[in-house]
């Protein structure tokens, strides 16, 4: 195995859902990519698949809503990632409010908040997008680590990375 790889495997991110509404279409997955790039201002910046139907809408999207699920929360982390918007309305089978500017934001997560699309970047197989918080919430007594790749191992991806 060449030292990148072995390095790249030794990494164990938080995962999130990451959902996006355009045009009145609807899509969310799971998220592996994602990161705080900014104190003052706050930002985060989101890394999508390019071969994931949420891509395709997403780029479309005026808002993000990032949402932090703990390992407790594995069946909704299993529904964005597993499924693909393509052939499953993932919202069918959840509660979900919307949000500000008609984002959705899932009842379940355990925090979530909504951020203003900023920038774009194309960065290989996924795309960057710069996101400048607008609102957060969180659901009252849920506490603890988040979920992590390795408790998302086993679920198998609805698209190829």
């Amino acid at each position: 195995m060449r030292s990148t790889e072995a390095f790249m495997k030794r990494l164990n991110p938080d995962m999130c859902v990451v959902t996006a509404v355009a045009d009145g279409e609807r899509a969310g997955c799971l998220v592996g990519f994602w990161a705080q790039c900014s104190i003052d201002p706050p930002r985060l910046t989101v890394w999508i698949s390019k071969a994931n139907h949420t891509s395709r809408v997403a780029r479309r999207a005026e808002r993000l809503v990032v949402h932090l699920l703990t390992p407790e929360q594995h069946e909704l982390a299993a529904l964005f990632g597993g499924e693909t918007g393509d052939r499953t309305d993932k919202f069918a089978a959840v509660d979900w409010h919307e949000g500000p500017g008609g984002s959705v934001v899932l009842a379940g997560a355990a925090a979530w908040t909504v951020g203003v699309v900023e920038q774009r970047l194309d960065t290989g197989d996924h795309v960057a997008h710069v996101l400048a918080p607008e609102r957060s919430g969180e659901r009252p007594g849920v506490r603890g680590r988040l979920l992590r790749l390795e408790d998302a191992l086993d679920i198998e991806p609805g698209h190829p990375a």
